[in-house]
Order: C-alpha cells, then sequence, then structure tokens
C-alpha cells in the first residue's frame, strides 16, 4: 500500500505535464499598418451621417450598424432559425463531448461486476470425484493509466484547442450570417430600384413610341423613326421581366437565411438611399485583428492542437503504466459470498516498453511536426487574408463616395441631354436617333448609379465583419463566451 500510494503521489505530481514543444505565436505575416495614400487617402466621415464615434467594429451591436427595422428583424430571424448556423452550433456541442471523452482518460475507472462460474470437470481428471464446480463472485474493478509523460494529457489539451477552434467557427458563422443577410437585404433594395427605373423608362418609351406611331400614321415620320422608338420600348420591356426574376430569386436567396417564410407583419423598411449605414468605423491596426477576427482565432486554436499532438507523438516513446485491481468475495455457493473469509483481492501494475514499432512512433512525429507545419501556413494565410480583406473595404470606402457623385452629375447630365434632343426632334431639328440614344444612355447610368449605391452599402457591411462587428446586438453589451449559447440555441435544444 506504501508503493501505491508512492505512485499514485507521483502520478498526481506529474499530471498537467506535457511533453508538447513550448508554443510561440508565428509573427503576423503582414505589414504594421494598413495601406495609406492613394485610394487610402480619401475615407469619408460622418459628415451628415450615422456616426461610429471612434467605437471598433467589435463593440458595435448589429442594431445600431443597421438602422432599418425592417432588416434588424430579419437578421433576428435568421440567428435563430438558419440552419447552417444551427449546425455550427452542434459541431461545438460535438467537440465538447469529444473533449469530455478524452478528459476522463486522465481518471480512473471503476466498476462493479458479479457473476458466476460454473464448470465440468473430467472424473478422472477431478479430485475427489467433485467433476461440477461452482464459484461466485461480487465486486469492484479499477484501472488506472498513469500518464507519467503526458500522452494523454496532450491529447486533452489537443481535444481543447479543437472545441475552441470549433467554437470560433461558430462566432465566425454567426457574423457571416449577419452581414450575408444585409447584404441580400440591399440586393432586395437594389432590385426594386432598378425596377422603379425600368417601369419608368418603360412608359417613358412607351409615350414617345405613341407619338411617333401618331406621326407615322399622318405620314410626319419615317419608318426608321417608328423602328426606333419600338426598340427603346421592347428593351425596356425585356429588362423588366429579367428583373423582376432577378427580384424574386433575391427574396429566395434571403428567405433561405431567414431559415423560415417571409412573414407577412415585417416593420416598414427604409429605401435603398435611406439605409445609413456607419461609414466612419475606425480600421485600427492590422495587430488588432487578431483579438477580433474569429477566424484568425480559430486558426491560432488549430495550431495548439497540432502543438500538443506533438507531446502525445512523443509520449509514445517511453513506457505506459497502468494499475488494475480488483476487491470482492468469492465463494462456492451463493450464500457464501459474504461470509467471513470470502475476501478476494488482486492487483496488476503493468508497464509496457515499445521496443520496435517497424518505424509507426517516429512516423506519428514527424506527421505531427508537419501537421504543425501546415497549421501555422494555415495560420499566417488567415492573417493575411483578414488584412486583405481590410484593405479592400478601405480602398472601395475611399473612392465609392466620389464614383457616385459623378455618376449622379453624369445623370442629371443624361437627363438634361434627352429632354434637350426631345425637343429638337419635335422642332424638326434632329432624328429621332438623337432622342433613342439619349434615352437607353440615361437608363444606362440610371442602373449604373443604382449598382454602385449597392455596392457602396454591401462594401460597408463586408468591412464591418472583416473588423469583427456583428457579434453582438447593441453597442455597450457583454460579448458572449465563443462557446456559450444563445438563446435561439437553447431553444433548439429543447426542441
Amino acid at each position: 500500500m506504501r508503493r501505491l500510494t508512492l505512485i499514485a503521489t507521483a502520478a498526481i505530481l506529474a499530471s498537467g505535464c506535457t511533453m508538447a514543444p513550448k508554443y510561440e505565436r508565428p509573427a503576423a505575416p503582414v505589414t504594421a499598418n494598413f495601406p495609406t495614400g492613394g485610394v487610402y487617402a480619401t475615407q469619408p466621415g460622418a459628415a451628415g451621417a450615422h456616426s461610429a464615434e471612434g467605437v471598433a467594429a467589435a463593440d458595435i451591436g448589429w442594431r445600431d450598424f443597421f438602422v432599418d427595422a425592417r432588416l434588424q428583424q430579419l437578421i433576428d430571424m435568421a440567428l435563430k432559425n438558419n440552419r447552417d448556423l444551427r449546425v455550427a452550433m452542434l459541431n461545438v456541442q460535438a467537440a465538447q463531448a469529444q473533449y469530455r471523452i478524452v478528459r476522463s482518460e486522465l481518471f480512473p475507472t471503476l466498476g462493479a461486476q458479479a457473476g458466476q462460474n460454473k464448470a465440468r470437470t473430467p472424473r478422472d481428471l477431478s479430485f475427489f470425484n467433485q467433476t461440477i464446480s461452482n464459484q461466485y463472485s461480487v465486486g469492484l474493478n479499477a484501472s488506472w493509466e498513469i500518464d507519467l509523460f503526458g500522452r494523454v494529457q496532450s491529447l486533452k489539451d489537443q481535444a481543447l484547442a479543437k472545441y475552441f477552434a470549433t467554437a470560433y467557427a461558430r462566432k465566425a458563422a454567426e457574423i457571416s450570417l449577419v452581414s450575408q443577410v444585409a447584404t441580400q437585404y440591399l440586393q432586395v433594395l437594389q432590385a426594386d430600384d432598378l425596377l422603379a427605373v425600368t417601369r419608368q423608362t418603360l412608359k417613358s418609351a412607351s409615350d414617345s413610341y405613341g407619338i411617333v406611331k401618331l406621326q407615322f400614321d399622318n405620314g410626319t415620320a419615317s419608318d426608321l423613326d417608328l423602328s426606333q422608338a419600338q426598340t427603346v420600348m421592347e428593351s425596356a420591356a425585356a429588362n423588366l421581366q429579367s428583373q423582376e426574376r432577378a427580384r424574386a430569386q433575391a427574396v429566395n436567396a434571403l428567405v433561405l437565411l431567414l431559415g423560415e417564410p417571409m412573414p407577412a407583419d415585417l416593420p416598414g423598411g427604409l429605401p435603398l438611399g435611406g439605409q445609413n449605414l456607419l461609414t466612419d468605423i475606425p480600421a485600427g491596426l492590422p495587430s488588432d485583428l487578431l483579438l477580433r477576427r474569429p477566424d484568425i482565432m480559430e486558426a491560432e486554436q488549430n495550431l495548439l492542437a497540432a502543438n500538443a499532438n506533438i507531446g502525445a507523438a512523443r509520449a509514445a516513446f517511453f513506457p505506459s503504466i497502468s494499475l488494475t485491481g480488483n476487491f470482492g468475495t468469492l465463494s462456492p455457493t451463493l450464500g457464501g459470498l459474504f461470509k467471513a473469509g470470502s475476501a478476494a483481492w488482486g492487483f496488476a501494475p503493468t508497464i509496457t516498453l515499445p521496443i520496435f514499432e517497424g518505424g509507426q512512433n517516429l512516423a506519428n512525429l514527424d506527421l505531427a511536426h508537419i501537421q504543425k507545419k501546415i497549421e501555422v501556413a494555415q495560420y499566417e494565410k488567415a492573417i493575411q487574408s483578414a488584412f486583405r480583406d481590410v484593405a479592400d473595404g478601405l480602398a472601395a470606402r475611399g473612392t465609392y463616395d466620389q464614383q457616385i457623385a459623378a455618376l449622379e452629375r453624369d445623370t442629371a447630365a443624361q437627363q438634361r441631354r434627352l429632354d434637350l434632343s426631345t425637343l429638337r426632334y419635335r422642332q424638326g431639328v434632329d432624328s429621332y436617333l438623337g432622342v433613342l440614344t439619349a434615352q437607353q444612355d440615361l437608363y444606362s447610368v440610371q442602373q449604373t448609379l443604382i449598382t454602385a449605391r449597392t455596392q457602396r452599402l454591401s462594401n460597408l457591411v463586408t468591412l464591418y465583419q472583416a473588423l469583427g462587428g456583428g457579434w453582438i446586438e447593441r453597442t455597450g453589451d457583454q460579448p458572449r463566451a465563443v462557446d456559450a449559447a444563445s438563446a435561439s440555441d437553447a431553444r433548439v435544444s429543447a426542441g
């Protein structure tokens, strides 16, 4: 018993020690600051717009970033019902269960058993002609692998890191879902604006066609003028059907993200030009992304798991020590199990030392080192991708305002041109070709302007996501732990 106590004490003192290499976070393979100058030099302020007031994206709630009440309700619905997000949370629960399975190997196992063993021995091999023997047993069995070299501890650390990696993946999925719903909602609003412009163009073209047709019937317009007027009208009619289809498909994509049919009692929404998203969220430094981007933290946890796996591979070269024991009672009769003198016990320590494994342990160690190098590359790639996401967003944010302003001036000029061309045609100064060209050019620039406005808003949403925004609901809320179940998760679990 004294020796057993000493062994157990040594095992407890050795627990928590592993042969994994000391972890050192790789240096970020990006510059210390985001690009400046050129397209980055002109960044929009908050003059006349909704201001972030210097608050970082990760600390801005999505209800404060999106001011459209209709969009806010759609995002809330998606967070409760989206199936991809539900799978991401279930993956977290599965990783947590796997961690508990691995962790349980650090503790002794204890079980109870009761049995009967009945056997017949040939008469010429038996003693005193007792050919039938009975043995009844009741007792406890215990076993324990003493983790002196940290193999099980390393596997536990690996499982824990995988669990956190899955939790960060869930956080990234939730942030991405907020961005996807908002972007798809903007696509629906874009389709509405395009339809409005197309209907207006179709009405104008139909009116012009009616006038030209009347002039043709009276002999004051040529067949060419009539054909040209019909071309604009039919083109707008075809575009109308195409855009109706695009809008229906955009709504279907939005419903898929929501995870349930679009309700009829949604609050009124804002038009595309009234979204008023935050335009001046500070970018901070690239090093801030290490703590704000869940995909980077997921990659680092996978790297930590690979680092812990090296410890398990190293420990496989050393002996493993197991303690197995049992205590109970034995008796040839059922009634004698608990009588005096029936106690029985056994203790069997086992030491297993690998001698020849055909190179398996060495290959496992090499594989563990290679997997760590892979995870280092994946971690560095995640940082580089995050840096590019933010840099792209800043480049776009610094140019869209000027682009849209130029398109607005171009639209006004094209409208003036159409008015003048129509007047000159009606006065007989120019042919209808001038009206046709002006009308087509105006329609084209109007569509380009709507697309640019949508892209500007979509870029602000993407930049908000790229900087780590979308995890909390309201500014000032305490962020949830990455592995914490939300109200919607609890409802799913209860179901």
